[in-house]
C-alpha cells in the first residue's frame, strides 16, 4: 500500500482529501498543528473522524519546526505529497504577517528540503486564486502574469510557487501547484464568509456585505475540489506541454493548475442561496471593500479538463444546502 503525506490534514480541505484517499486505498500520514487560527475543537473533531480509519497515521506538529518533515519523509517515504498546511486568510495577513512567513515560507522550505532528501513520485502544493491579485482580464489563466498580489497572504503563496519551481528545476522533483478558488462545503472554515453568513442568519444577526455586494466569486464545492486534486495526483508533469494554454515549465517538471468551477457567482446570489437553505432572510449591512480583497475571481479550467477530464459540476444551491444541513447538525440547530 502506497503512502501519501497530507499536510494540514485536520483542516477543511485536508480532512476531506484524507477521507477520499483512505477510501481509495492509500495509507495517509496526516500532519497538522491544530493551531488556534480558528476553533481548534472543530479541527480535533475532524481528526477524530480520520483516526477511525486504520490507514491513517496522525502527526501533531508544526511543519516549520526544523526536522519535523525530514523525520516524516525519512520514516514513511511517501510516494505522493499534498501540501495544504498554511496560514490562511487575506485579512489576518495584514494583522499578523509574521505567522505567514513562518508557516507559508519557512514551512514550505522545510517541506522542499525533506522532499529533496527523500524524493516522492509527485508533489502537489496548494496555491490560491489570490495570486492573480490586481489582474483584471478574466477568466484567470495559468499562463497569465501574476505579479501584483494584493495581500501578504497572496504574496507568500506566489513565493511558494517560485520556491517549488526552483526545487523542481534543481532536483527534478515533479511538482504541481494548484490554485484553488473559493472553496465551500460541510466541515468548512469558520473564518470564511459563507460560514459567518450562515451563523448570523440562523441566529438572527445582521451580516456584513463588503463592497456593497458588488463582488463575484468562482465558488468551488469541496467534493469537486477533492476529486480534482486526486485526479491531478496521477498527472505527473512531464516534458511535453498540452498546448499554448499549458503552464508546464520549459526547464522543470513543474505545472500550475487552476481548480475552480469556472462559473463566477454574484455575492448577492450566493447570499440568496444561503437564505433559501436556512429558510430565513438576512439583515444586510452594506460596507466598503476591505483592504487586500479583490472584487471578482473566475477560473479558466481548460488545463484541468485536459489533464483530468473533469468538470466541477456541483450546483451552487445543492452545495450550499449540504453545508447548511451539516451546520445545523454540527451545532445542534
Amino acid at each position: 500500500m502506497k503512502s501519501v503525506l497530507v499536510t494540514g490534514s485536520a483542516g477543511f480541505i485536508g480532512y476531506h482529501l484524507s477521507l477520499r484517499l483512505l477510501a481509495d486505498g492509500w495509507r495517509v500520514i496526516g500532519l497538522d498543528s491544530l493551531n488556534a487560527y480558528y476553533d481548534p475543537a472543530l479541527k480535533r473533531r475532524r481528526l477524530e473522524e480520520l483516526e477511525r480509519h486504520e490507514g491513517f497515521t496522525p502527526v501533531t506538529a508544526r511543519l516549520e519546526d526544523p526536522g519535523v518533515l525530514m523525520e516524516i519523509f525519512g520514516r514513511h517515504k511517501p510516494a505522493r505529497v499534498v501540501h495544504l498546511a498554511a496560514q490562511a486568510g487575506v485579512r489576518h495577513s495584514i494583522e499578523a504577517p509574521r505567522e505567514y512567513v513562518e508557516a507559508n515560507l519557512i514551512g514550505t522550505f522545510e517541506l522542499l528540503e525533506a522532499a529533496r532528501a527523500h524524493p516522492p513520485e509527485h508533489m502537489l502544493l496548494a496555491s490560491t486564486s489570490s495570486v492573480y491579485g490586481a489582474n483584471e482580464a478574466m477568466p484567470y489563466a495559468e499562463t497569465d502574469k501574476a505579479d501584483t498580489q494584493m495581500s501578504f497572504y497572496a504574496a507568500t503563496k506566489k513565493a511558494n510557487e517560485a520556491m517549488a519551481h526552483s526545487y523542481a528545476h534543481l532536483y527534478r522533483l515533479p511538482v504541481t501547484m494548484f490554485r484553488f478558488f473559493t472553496v465551500y462545503g460541510p466541515w468548512g472554515r469558520p473564518d470564511m464568509a459563507y460560514f459567518k453568513f450562515t451563523r448570523a442568519i440562523l441566529e438572527g444577526d445582521p451580516i456584513d456585505v463588503y463592497n456593497h455586494g458588488r463582488m463575484q466569486r468562482d465558488f468551488t464545492y469541496i467534493d469537486d475540489l477533492v476529486s480534482a486534486i486526486c485526479a491531478l495526483g496521477g498527472a505527473v508533469p512531464g516534458d511535453t506541454p498540452l498546448g499554448d494554454h499549458d503552464s508546464l515549465s520549459a526547464v522543470a517538471p513543474f505545472r500550475v493548475v487552476n481548480i475552480g468551477a469556472s462559473r463566477p457567482v454574484a455575492l448577492m446570489d450566493f447570499i440568496s442561496a444561503i437564505e433559501a437553505a436556512c429558510g430565513r432572510k438576512a439583515e444586510k449591512r452594506m460596507l466598503p471593500m476591505q483592504p487586500g480583497d479583490v472584487p471578482a475571481t473566475w477560473a479558466e479550467t481548460r488545463l484541468l479538463r485536459d489533464l483530468t477530464g473533469l468538470d466541477l459540476e456541483t450546483p451552487l444551491a445543492d452545495g450550499v444546502a449540504r453545508f447548511v444541513e451539516w451546520y445545523r447538525e454540527y451545532y445542534g440547530l
